[in-house]
């Protein structure tokens, strides 16, 4: 891992406990901003490898990640990561939820 590589990576993770705690007090709040973030940066690797222009690629494979998910494994291992994984996993799932429920109110 490069140093520029950690130091995005460091970036988007303070990014979302910065607007965790200061803006976003509710639970739903923080869930949509980290589901947000990680589908934003899932969606940029997926038009890095769809379009394969190599001056786009370098530049999102330099200092973007793949997704929050793989800041996670990056950063961290054995028991620390195992729970942090779950913790993802926990909030992909009430994010879930949330949208569930909000596709079902629409129709009423």
């Amino acid at each position: 891992l490069t140093l520029e590589v950690i130091f995005m990576d460091l970036i988007i993770l303070i990014i979302l406990i910065v607007l965790t705690i200061v803006f976003f007090r509710k639970l739903s709040n923080t869930v949509y901003v980290i589901c947000i973030i990680d589908i934003f940066l899932r969606i940029l690797d997926k038009i890095e490898r769809m379009i394969n222009v190599p001056e786009f690629s370098n530049l999102v494979n330099k200092y973007f990640p793949n997704s929050v998910l793989d800041i996670i494994c990056s950063h961290s291992s054995g028991i620390i990561e195992t729970v942090l994984v779950w913790l993802y996993i926990g909030i992909y799932l009430v994010f879930l939820f949330y949208v569930i429920q909000t596709f079902f109110r629409k129709k009423k």
